[in-house]
Parts: C-alpha cells; sequence; structure tokens
C-alpha cells in the first residue's frame, strides 16, 4: 500500500470507529433501560407478595413480564456491545499501525512565533 492507499484506509478505518463508538453508546442506554425494567417489575412483585399493594393478575403479569423483558434486552445488549468492543479494538489496532507505516515528514521550525 502506498500513502494514498494508506490514507483512503485510515479514513474508512475512522468511520468505522465512530459507527462501532455509536452502536456501544446505543447498546449502554439499552442496558440501562432493561436495568431499571427488571428493578421496577421486581419492585411490583416485592410490594405485591408484602401486601404493599392488591394482588392484582394483570399487574401481577405486567410485572414479570417486566423482568423478563427487562433481562433480555440487557443481557442481548451487553453481548452486541461486547462485539462492538472487540472490532473497535482491532479497527484501532489496524488505524495505528497504517498510520505508523506512513512515511511522515517533520515541517521544519522557522522560529517559535508567539
Amino acid at each position: 500500500m502506498n500513502g494514498g492507499d494508506h490514507h483512503d484506509e485510515i479514513v474508512r478505518l475512522e468511520a468505522q470507529i465512530d459507527e462501532l463508538a455509536a452502536r456501544i453508546e446505543s447498546c449502554r442506554k439499552f442496558i440501562l433501560a432493561g436495568r431499571t425494567a427488571v428493578m421496577g417489575g421486581g419492585a411490583g412483585l416485592i410490594a405485591m407478595l408484602a401486601g404493599a399493594i392488591r394482588f392484582d393478575p394483570s399487574v401481577m403479569t405486567l410485572a414479570i413480564a417486566a423482568v423478563l423483558g427487562g433481562i433480555v434486552a440487557a443481557g442481548s445488549n451487553r453481548s452486541t456491545a461486547n462485539e462492538a468492543r472487540r472490532e473497535l479494538s482491532v479497527a484501532e489496532t489496524k488505524r495505528k499501525s497504517l498510520i505508523e507505516q506512513i512515511d511522515l515528514r517533520l515541517v521544519p521550525d522557522h522560529g517559535n512565533v508567539e
């Protein structure tokens, strides 16, 4: 690869890195939402069992659905985020390697301008 090819590949990798970072952030938000659903559903079930709220089959069904849905959402997004982190690491390593291969020239300092 010559310098132009390196530049094009570096630009492509930087776009991929930005996309992966956005995916990881999105997963983080869904994980948080899933955990919140688990806690809310669990609190509802505990409140029903403790007698703090009147037993209602529809509320119990909703609470169970929130717990199970939250577990699924958090777990699936956690694995997606982990995969994206691995891909991000690979892309950053490739980008760093390509940058190191470019023959950069130092620009001479023609006096300090302050």
